[in-house]
């Protein structure tokens, strides 16, 4: 049995005085959650923030991004190692809108993994077709070669949660609709059957992400496959959020 994971990604929200106030409402609903695992990805700037408000809780906290380098002459990049002392125990990598605008490979995705890993962080690789390639039929064929280059020559899955973000749901207000989203994830998992295992296949979760909200959460949740959320803008408020946790029950 797969326990759920809901993820908040605040994205470019939320100043850190904003930050602590969002993350005190989230403590008071979900602070003892204990039926799913509850992450919160604030801003670099509002990571050590959001850690001293959620202390004490089983809420943990994610960054969304690092750069795959320990240290360096890499102005403006974060490596793992500081964001997991800021209070990081997770950390999003290929996220859609860093492949959109920041032009992230699934070379770039495999090196921040590792790199993740070997801070003892937690990664949650994303992966997701666009529009244009979903109307050309070919959303399985990105979705494995997102997840076969991003995951590469890792053996053990352990330490790794993939999500699911069709590019065309996120920040859209469409969502895949169940059925959609489990066709995706079935597949998912059947690519990991067969390259890492049985136990692997059955022990990763996958998430969905791409405007999820308290109204579609019970039933994309419903779906087999499917093992919590990654949400984004519904994420932002602590009464949405907490009831996308709820769905999960």
């Amino acid at each position: 049995m797969r326990k759920p994971l809901i993820a908040g990604n605040w994205k470019m929200f939320t100043t850190p005085p904003k930050a602590a106030k969002l993350a005190d409402e989230m403590k008071a609903v979900l602070g003892g959650c204990r039926w799913a695992d509850i992450v919160v990805c604030p801003p670099y700037t509002s990571i050590s923030t959001v850690a001293a408000s959620l202390k004490g809780t089983v809420m943990e906290i994610g960054a969304q991004d690092l750069f795959w380098e320990k240290e360096g002459a890499y102005t403006g990049e974060i490596s793992a190692e500081m964001i997991r002392e800021a209070g990081c125990a997770w950390v999003i990598i290929g996220h859609s809108e860093r492949r959109a605008y920041f032009n992230e490979t699934d070379e770039n995705v495999y090196k921040k993994m590792r790199a993740a890993i070997s801070a003892g962080l937690k990664p949650i690789v994303c992966v997701g077709e666009t529009l244009d390639q979903r109307d050309k039929g070919v959303t399985e064929n990105i979705i494995e070669n997102q997840l076969i280059d991003g995951l590469g020559s890792l053996d053990n899955l352990s330490a790794v949660t993939i999500a699911y973000e069709p590019v065309w749901a996120i920040g859209t207000g469409r969502t895949a609709t169940p059925e959609q989203a489990q066709e995706v994830h079935k597949f998912l998992r059947n690519i990991i059957f067969k390259k890492w295992g049985g136990s692997s296949a059955e022990s990763i979760r996958i998430l969905y992400g791409g405007s999820v909200k308290p109204e579609n959460a019970i039933d994309l949740y419903d779906k087999d496959d499917i093992d919590g959320f990654l949400v984004g803008g519904a994420s932002l408020k602590a009464d949405s959020f907490a009831r996308i946790a709820e769905s999960v029950k």
